[in-house]
């Protein structure tokens, strides 16, 4: 996988971003662009029956709402989630996508249906990976729904969370036809809104550090669980969008900027670059370290001390770090406090002296934190 380009470098904190809140007021109009080509058919997961083809997701079942003679784009199953399309704005209502046949999207980006494809089965992915994994209902907890929109603003590179609104909304990207809307950045987006509604990070510092790094941990983890044969699990973000991955899990320095190991001026980095701790932290706690190969991506994850370590799987890792995150962490947590709640959490969930609290401690003491 190739190294990101100093561009890309440069997208590192756009990419993903928590972007200034912007006012989101749901319009009642009702147009959109129906499909060209049909794709294959699909069961659905709302009340409606839809299937959509997004860019990064391929072929797959929407949540969907009849109404009349068309089906909106609106999945009473989770909460009345509903995707939108900005228009290209910045301020002022979006307008609810609609199709007549229940068919969505085709794949291209010049259909505007494929970006609300792609975001709307991804926010469904994160609901049902919520609720399955944590029984969680909804990103704050609350069964509440998140509203999406896409087309955001005109050449806007990144996507960002709203707390004001529980939204989302996604711009069509610095590169034409490159939207930021993959299942990871989905992921990552919505994960904010669980973070603000536990831990609620600040944004600065060694806690805006385990911010971005909780957001990718949780992004991860989802895409892993969605097995979508379009876009499978990995421990990369963003290399569907970008050239190669805008970051990585198993050695983050790989991007350019991240840090494999806690530094003492790690605070004073941007919290995208300082969450490479927290997200190798993680990766050796799953995997392990050295060199392997998952789902056809070769890794090889050092650590700071030479140690080498078993992983205890995906699962248990992603269990302890949301129990932490939502028992023991606070919006001042730095790296030695997350230490101490996973730590904590392990022995809680599997017993003082289980392997995975014995892992937990090793994998911190691997990236150099205790």
């Amino acid at each position: 996988m190739p190294h990101p380009t100093p561009s890309r470098r440069a997208r590192l904190a756009t990419a993903v971003l928590l972007g200034a809140a912007v006012a989101l007021t749901t319009g009642t109009a009702t147009a959109s662009t129906t499909p060209t080509t049909a794709p294959g058919t699909g069961t659905g997961t709302g009340t409606g029956t839809g299937t959509g083809t997004g860019q990064y997701s391929g072929t797959v079942p929407l949540g969907t709402t009849p109404s009349g003679t068309t089906h909106q784009l609106r999945d009473p199953s989770r909460g009345n989630q509903r995707t939108l399309d900005a228009l290209n704005q910045t301020s002022g209502p979006g307008v609810l996508f609609t199709d007549a046949d229940d068919v969505w999207g085709t794949g291209l980006p010049s259909n505007r249906q494929t970006a609300a494809v792609d975001v709307h089965y991804a926010t469904a992915v994160t609901w049902d990976f919520y609720r399955a994994t944590f029984n969680r209902s909804g990103v704050r907890g609350d069964g509440a729904a998140t509203t999406s929109r896409v087309h955001y603003g005109t050449d806007y590179g990144g996507a960002f969370w709203d707390a004001s609104c529980a939204c989302v909304s996604y711009g069509d990207g610095t590169t034409p036809g490159r939207p930021p809307t993959s299942l990871d950045i989905v992921g990552h987006e919505l994960a904010h809104g669980l973070i603000g509604s536990t831990a609620n990070f600040a944004a600065t510092g060694e806690p805006g550090a385990l911010g971005e790094g909780t957001a990718d941990i949780l992004a991860t983890a989802g895409e892993f669980f969605a097995e979508n044969k379009a876009d499978v699990g990995d421990y990369l973000l963003g290399e569907r969008v970008y050239d190669g991955p805008l970051r990585r899990m198993d050695r983050p320095s790989a991007d350019g900027v991240s840090r494999d190991y806690w530094s003492a001026d790690m605070g004073g980095l941007d919290p995208h670059a300082a969450s490479g701790p927290a997200r190798h932290f993680y990766y050796l706690l799953a995997e392990g370290s050295g060199p392997k190969e998952i789902n056809g991506v070769a890794y090889d994850s050092p650590t700071y001390d030479g140690s080498k370590l078993l992983g205890i799987g995906r699962d248990r890792a992603t269990r302890i770090w949301y129990r932490a995150l939502t028992l023991h962490m606070r919006s001042s947590t730095d790296y030695a406090a997350a230490r101490t709640a996973t730590i904590q959490s392990a022995i809680e969930l599997y017993g003082a002296s289980s392997a995975e609290a014995i892992r937990v401690a090793a994998a911190w003491k691997a990236v150099n934190v205790g």
